[in-house]
């Protein structure tokens, strides 16, 4: 039997701080994006409304944006911890991610203004996030 040899990686403690101090301040910031950006299409008349004729409270998202990026915060805190190039891997799963969270906005939306305003914020919240976690883990250690 053969077995692939395992390589470990210790991260210094500030680059782990560094990682998840950008990623905190980037969920905020993604978060109070994506409520401007629904508090903007409400005053243009997009109904926000889901199959079903609910209508998706405002601050509904920001709580499901900071905490889904916060899920993404401890995932690259992992990925900084274990992984010897992890930001490749963290844009791979983030552009897996980002892809597969547009299918229920598009899917349980009630018109198409309330899919594509939808589908333009998790594309926001994934701008504001992504790029900013990528850096600091490219920072040096």
């Amino acid at each position: 039997m053969v077995v692939a040899p395992t390589t470990s990686r210790t991260v210094p403690a500030a680059r782990l701080g560094r990682v998840v101090g950008t990623g905190v301040v980037a969920s905020v910031a993604a978060s109070a994006a994506a409520v401007g950006g629904a508090w903007l299409a409400r005053s243009v008349g997009v109904t926000l409304e889901v199959t079903g004729g609910e209508a998706i409270p405002v601050p509904a998202f920001a709580s499901v944006t900071l905490v889904l990026s916060l899920v993404g915060v401890v995932v690259a805190a992992g990925l900084a911890r274990w992984n010897t190039h992890p930001v490749r891997w963290w844009l791979r799963t983030t552009v897996a991610l980002t892809a597969l969270s547009l299918a229920p906005p598009i899917l349980a939306a009630a018109d198409t203004a309330t899919a594509v305003t939808l589908v333009g914020l998790h594309l926001l919240a994934a701008a504001v996030v992504v790029p900013a976690v990528a850096r600091a883990l490219r920072g040096p250690a």
